[in-house]
């Protein structure tokens, strides 16, 4: 027997998915349109406006730390419907403010908006509903996330051509708002515990399938308490591993289109972005349908770890200037970008007692965004200093492997099924 069609949580799923599909165009990818936009249009310092956009992030961090205790008090349609609010007024703000260090106060506002509606939040809408097929779920909704690159990226530019930043920022900010309002009170009211709802519906997922996982035991050891968090190793493995990963991604990928672009032009450039994107989308796919019953999370996270550094090395064995190489390492490492979002949450479902979820999940993402902050700027100082372009790909596959090994330590050698 499979799940009965009526199963709300699969609803909850894409609705999920459409508010990651906003978060991340507008608080993610949006601030890279604006660096550019902000520099090449109204000549302010790249330096300014990269450190507002190390606010914005750093910011949401401190927020997301606490969003279990904000959704147990205000719950998570008021939280996500806050979240889109001032994910609005906060694009707005950016594209209106008349100075540059008022960049600051605005990045104050957006990045509360993508603090309540990111990574942590989109794993707290989904997670209560499923266990078994939580492998599938989760990589369903976080798919949005790339989904919104492929989209908003290009959108963004059009719009700001044809209309200017002010405008194109109050019209994108204006239908987040509206349309996450509406999803939030649709889709996120109901839960499992309601009359005729429960976690994975009525279905139990075939033999083999990555979605017949079981949830953590609850024999297994609750998360310390306080500042004890950080000497718990299955804890400390977990942040450290990808927070060095997402360290590596985020700095490479702010710097890929401007290192593509001598070989492939400025549109092919942006294609190979796409591509990239598009095979994030693939490889998450694969990780939340395919992964085994009963395997090692972590082992698979040191895989998908190892494939962006084959992806790094095919960059860099390009040279900047061999096409098939360029597009191979785009590919290989753009399987693994969607994953360091989405495996996080799916680790801690097999090692952590349910009710330390949600608090697991926001302290890491929140330690994720706060290391992931400097990143860009870091490997742009390195790419100054050494003038080769190819110094951050380097660096980037050496903290790649660095995170293989560091999630490899906190592994118990057991899978998810015990």
């Amino acid at each position: 027997m499979t799940t009965v069609p009526s199963f709300f949580g699969w609803r909850v799923v894409w609705a999920a998915f459409a508010v990651a599909v906003f978060a991340w165009g507008v608080g993610f990818y949006g601030p890279s349109v604006f660096l550019h936009v902000l520099h090449a249009g109204r000549g302010w310092p790249v330096s300014m406006v990269s450190a507002a956009i190390t606010c914005h992030f750093l910011l949401s961090a401190g927020i997301v730390a606490r969003l279990p205790a904000l959704h147990r008090r205000f719950g998570l349609v008021a939280t996500t419907r806050a979240g889109a609010v001032l994910a609005g007024l906060g694009v707005a703000a950016w594209a209106a403010v008349p100075s540059p260090w008022m960049l600051f106060p605005a990045a104050v506002v957006s990045g509360a908006g993508w603090a309540l509606t990111s990574g942590a939040a989109i794993n707290a809408m989904v997670a209560p509903w499923f266990d078994r097929w939580r492998p599938a779920a989760i990589s369903i909704a976080f798919n949005g996330a790339s989904v919104g690159g492929v989209l908003f990226a290009p959108l963004w530019a059009v719009l700001i051509a044809r209309l200017g930043f002010p405008l194109a920022a109050v019209l994108i900010g204006a239908t987040m708002t509206a349309a996450v309002w509406w999803i939030a009170g649709a889709y996120f009211r109901t839960t499992p515990g309601d009359p005729g709802q429960r976690p994975d519906g009525d279905g139990t997922a075939p033999a083999g399938s990555g979605a017949a996982m079981r949830p953590a035991p609850a024999s297994r050891a609750p998360l310390p308490a306080g500042a004890a968090v950080w000497r718990d190793r299955r804890f400390l493995t977990l942040s450290a591993a990808f927070a060095l990963g997402l360290f590596a991604q985020i700095g490479l990928v702010a710097h890929l289109f401007s290192l593509l672009a001598p070989a492939l032009g400025e549109a092919g450039a942006g294609l190979a972005v796409s591509l990239a994107t598009g095979c994030a989308v693939l490889g998450r796919t694969l990780v939340g349908w395919l992964l085994p019953a009963g395997a090692d999370r972590r082992v698979a996270a040191a895989l998908n770890f190892a494939v962006q550094v084959l992806g790094c090395l095919a960059l860099l064995a390009a040279g900047g200037a061999s096409v098939p190489l360029l597009l191979l390492g785009c590919v290989l490492f753009g399987l693994g970008i969607g994953n360091l979002t989405s495996l996080p949450p799916l680790i801690a479902q097999s090692e952590f007692p349910r009710t330390d979820m949600g608090r697991v999940v926001a302290l890491v993402t929140a330690t994720n965004q706060a290391v992931f902050a400097f990143a860009p700027a870091l490997l742009g100082g390195l790419r100054d200093a050494t003038g080769w372009g190819g110094a951050p790909v380097l660096l980037a596959a050496f903290v790649q492997l660095a995170a293989a090994a560091v999630v490899l330590v906190g592994s118990s050698g057991k899978g998810g099924a015990e």
